[in-house]
């Protein structure tokens, strides 16, 4: 179990699904981001949904018991033009929520559209686009990305949720990004987005504290 330090926290970020589940965890001490793990269940050779989800309940519970999360990220209001998918899906993210509940563990949901707008600036950005941000933000070499996008989603998930711990956002008259928070603070160019206006802000207010 890794010792905590003030301002630390390590993040489960799941992103929630019937036939491959990404996840993911992050280390962070303020504004540095250790990547411990992430990757993708494979559930899809099992026979039927009850044994999958049975599979992803007992691989959280093992991820929790391992890390010690300091709390569950997870991606919720999915919406599908196919009701089954939906209903699929919504098992998938109650069994994650119910392994984090097992183990006390602290739930934040966020919506698709919130995390594409925390990491890359634009509530529509596709899966690719998510992945490179986090690839250049995050210094993932080309070797260690993942093949399937459901790990990175996971890794957005929880990258989400960490910038929502790195500045008062929350606070700040209902901004609800980075890039909303540091425009509104004058921090950053207005063309500036995502991690460019991230990192921007983050500068701009150290150096506001030091003066």
């Amino acid at each position: 179990m890794l010792d905590r330090v003030r301002n630390e926290h390590i993040i489960l970020g799941i992103d929630p699904g019937t036939l491959y589940m990404g996840y993911a965890l992050l280390h962070t001490v303020g504004q540095q981001v250790e990547i411990l793990e992430f990757g993708v269940l494979d559930v899809h050779k099992l026979d039927g949904q009850y044994p999958r989800l049975q599979k992803e309940f007992f691989f959280l519970q093992e991820l929790i018991d391992k890390y010690h999360p300091s709390c569950l990220a997870i991606e919720t209001q999915f919406v599908d033009k196919n009701p089954q998918t939906m209903i699929k899906i919504v098992h998938a993210q109650g069994v994650a929520i119910a392994a984090a509940l097992s183990k006390d563990v602290p739930i934040y949901e966020y919506s698709p559209m919130k995390i594409k707008m925390a990491i890359t600036g634009n509530g529509h950005s596709s899966k690719q686009q998510v992945a490179g941000m986090l690839q250049r933000f995050l210094h993932i070499p080309d070797e260690d990305m993942p093949k399937k996008l459901d790990a990175t989603d996971a890794l957005a998930i929880a990258y989400c949720h960490f910038l929502q711990l790195g500045l008062p956002i929350n606070s700040d008259g209902g901004a609800k990004d980075w890039t909303t928070y540091a425009k509104r603070k004058g921090l950053t160019d207005k063309e500036l987005t995502g991690p460019a206006a991230q990192l921007a802000a983050a500068l701009a207010t150290v150096k506001k504290k030091k003066k």
